[in-house]
């Protein structure tokens, strides 16, 4: 068996890339393209992305007891098998999705609408579901995990940072109005380069952590005994918790930007220089986090800096910057707890998981993070839906050219507040509820280590 590598946190973060350009394209482009090309109205996509994703929680239940029950293929692999399946359907759906059926009529349109949004949820529910477990079966060493989860998180900003920041340049034209058939041809791109990296991720990936079941063996599996499991883990609870606030903001906030620097600021093209700066940040983050963790804990980091963003976001909704460039500063500074709990979030999952071992000594890695994922989907679905919703309570005119002033004012405010809620609710879930301090992580660790020795 080789040994744990470059190559598995290469292949790892390739796999959050390749959702990535799906998932976060949809996540932020999909509300501006119905509503402004589709004509849908705000209202009806933020009812339909909450009980969208409600049902996609749902979906994650289901898809997560089916690695822990059957296996594909002779490699004798639990999950990469789903992925490389799972990554065309994922592909198929990002197209789906930006396919313009404008001139198919009203009530037509609607049903396309709300048809390819679940057919996007099932998608990705195939595919990431598979991989969030996956971390756990590389390598069962702390450290190692904190690597994948590190790599993970950017993964996710290559894209997100990266790649969509360059979206607005192409949906706008030089009047600043959007141009439909742009939206389909980026969706090509996007759905090509994430079977490519999703590719890379399945050959670059070694799962270490086997069972002795042989593939299409059915296995003793009891989602009853799995549930009891889950509902018992607090410090899981306590993650799911957290993860709602921070999909609360993430989705929320996503929808929210092109329309901030395209309406209030009336320069699309900052939406890029924004992703550049988040950029910076990142980087900086990316070096000095793995330092900061094993000085004051992953759980105490995520504390600290996200009581600091609470205090920064409130003050930025309070205060009104008219300069675009300090506003882009400020607000990527302002966020950094977001960033830190991305960045450190799989690693205190994957503790989790490991703590329901040592509670059972059994391993239920499928159905434990599928239902950490149910939480994570009900946030994602809340943030889609307060995002749209927060258009229609500010005014926001469905298919015009522009808005007023008025309306991108409120735009801006729903953008900056957001993230305050959010970090309250991260609080609650890392603070208050996850309860897994690094004295007990580590004395939870070396109790694992004794009895897999054993």
């Amino acid at each position: 068996m080789k040994k744990f590598g470059v190559k598995d946190q290469v292949g790892y973060a390739l796999g959050d890339i390749g959702g990535s350009f799906v998932n976060l394209y949809i996540g932020g482009f999909f509300l501006l393209f119905c509503t402004y090309v589709l004509g849908v109205s705000p209202y009806f996509m933020g009812t339909m992305f909450l009980l969208g994703k409600f049902f996609d929680a749902l979906c994650n239940v289901v898809m997560g007891t089916i690695p822990d029950r059957w296996k594909l293929g002779k490699s004798g692999n639990k999950f990469l098998p789903y992925i490389n399946i799972s990554k065309w359907i994922l592909a198929a759906s990002c197209l789906l999705s930006f396919a313009n059926v404008s001139s198919w009529g009203s009530a037509a349109t609607h049903v396309w609408v709300v048809f390819v949004y679940l057919f996007f949820c099932v998608a990705y529910t195939a595919d990431s579901i598979p991989y969030g477990s996956l971390a756990s079966v590389i390598t069962n060493d702390p450290v190692e995990r904190t690597k994948l989860s590190r790599a993970r998180a950017i993964g996710g900003m290559v894209v997100g940072l990266g790649f969509l920041s360059f979206v607005p340049m192409f949906i706008y034209d030089k009047s600043h109005s959007i141009v439909p058939n742009a939206f389909f041809q980026i969706a090509i791109v996007f759905s090509i380069l994430s079977v490519i990296a999703y590719t890379g991720l399945v050959k670059l990936t070694t799962e270490r952590i086997r069972d002795d079941k042989g593939a299409g063996a059915k296995s003793d599996y009891n989602f009853k005994d799995a549930f009891k499991v889950a509902i018992k883990n607090r410090p899981l609870i306590g993650m799911m918790v957290a993860s709602i606030g921070s999909l609360l903001m993430i989705n929320g906030v996503s929808q929210l930007a092109p329309i901030v620097f395209a309406e209030h600021y009336h320069m699309p093209g900052a939406f890029a220089i924004n992703s550049f700066v988040s950029i910076g940040v990142t980087l900086v983050l990316f070096a000095i986090v793995p330092k900061l963790v094993v000085k004051f804990n992953k759980r105490n980091l995520v504390i600290a800096t996200s009581i600091f963003s609470l205090a920064a976001t409130l003050l930025m909704t309070l205060v009104a910057f008219k300069n675009v460039y300090v506003f882009m500063a400020l607000y990527n500074l302002a966020t950094i707890g977001s960033s830190v709990f991305i960045m450190v979030v799989w690693a205190l999952v994957t503790d989790c998981i490991d703590y329901a071992e040592l509670q059972t000594g059994k391993h239920y890695e499928g159905t434990l993070y599928s239902l950490y994922s149910f939480a994570r989907k009900v946030g994602m679905g809340l943030g889609s839906a307060i995002g749209s919703y927060a258009l229609g309570w500010v005014g926001f005119v469905t298919g015009a050219k522009s808005q007023t002033p008025a309306v991108a004012e409120g735009v801006l405010k729903m953008y900056t507040a957001m993230p305050i809620i959010a970090f309250i609710i991260m609080l609650i879930g890392v603070g208050i509820i996850y309860n897994l301090n690094a004295k007990r992580t580590n004395e939870m660790y070396a109790a694992l280590k004794e009895r897999r020795a054993s």
